[in-house]
């Protein structure tokens, strides 16, 4: 499944305001319903719903290096979670690294993730004939 970033500040302050939190060891996930997903989903070029998806990690974090490095983990760890089981679309998902996330491995934020996915209901229900 084809993510897109989330660029406009407008939108990750109101995924921050307006939508579901879990706050995880390492991260904190909100997610908010995407009201612009039907217009990306005519744009699209297979007619798909597609998730936005943004970082936020603050120099709470770390210097450049350990800011770069919590985005590859959660990148990673987000990448495996969407392989795995499969996830709504049509959402704003901003993901922010919290300072714990220094020194943790892509496993740990995979969990994380895990876990905060189940709580805010984003695991498609699977259908069974």
């Amino acid at each position: 499944m084809k993510e897109t970033a989330i660029k406009e500040n407008h939108l990750y302050l109101k995924a921050f305001r307006q939508g579901g939190r879990f706050v995880g060891r390492t991260v904190a996930v909100y997610v908010l319903k995407d009201y612009a997903a039907k217009r990306l989903m005519l744009a699209h070029p297979e007619k798909k719903y597609v998730n936005r998806v943004g970082l936020s990690v603050t120099k709470k974090v770390g210097g450049a290096v350990g800011r770069n490095r919590a985005k590859r983990i959660i990148r990673a760890a987000y990448r495996e979670l969407i392989g795995k089981k499969p996830i709504k679309t049509g959402f704003l998902i901003v993901i922010s690294a919290k300072p714990e996330i220094a020194g943790k491995s892509s496993r740990d934020v995979y969990a994380d993730l895990a876990r905060a996915m189940q709580k805010l209901e984003m695991y498609r229900k699977t259908e069974t004939p």
